[in-house]
């Protein structure tokens, strides 16, 4: 049963960075492509950030330039590198495969002063 624990989300202001983390159970890790997902208060759950199993990268327009998807398959670990954060990027984070399977707790990230 693969199964996904987000990390690392927390208060921070305009301007400022955080970093991501993702610990993946179940096998076959570094097969599949896995993404950060997030979820804004009153609106659906989008795809931000994706890597695929070459490590080839894709993000949303909002996030271009800001955000850093990478990977550790050796570690079955997912991380999203923030930076420049805006009050629009406040929300709960996700990490998953790509397409989307069993989804995590998430972490809550906040960006205001």
């Amino acid at each position: 049963q693969v199964q996904f624990v987000e990390s690392g989300g927390g208060l921070v202001q305009p301007g400022g960075s955080l970093r991501l983390s993702c610990a993946a159970s179940g096998s076959l890790f570094s097969f599949f492509a896995m993404g950060w997902y997030r979820q804004a208060p009153g609106k659906a759950r989008e795809l931000v950030a994706r890597i695929s199993r070459d490590d080839s990268t894709n993000y949303v327009d909002a996030v271009k330039g800001r955000f850093t998807i990478s990977r550790d398959n050796a570690k079955k670990m997912v991380y999203l590198q923030m930076s420049s954060l805006k009050p629009e990027d406040t929300a709960i984070y996700y990490c998953n495969r790509f397409p989307a399977v069993a989804w995590g707790q998430g972490t809550q990230v906040t960006v205001s002063l």
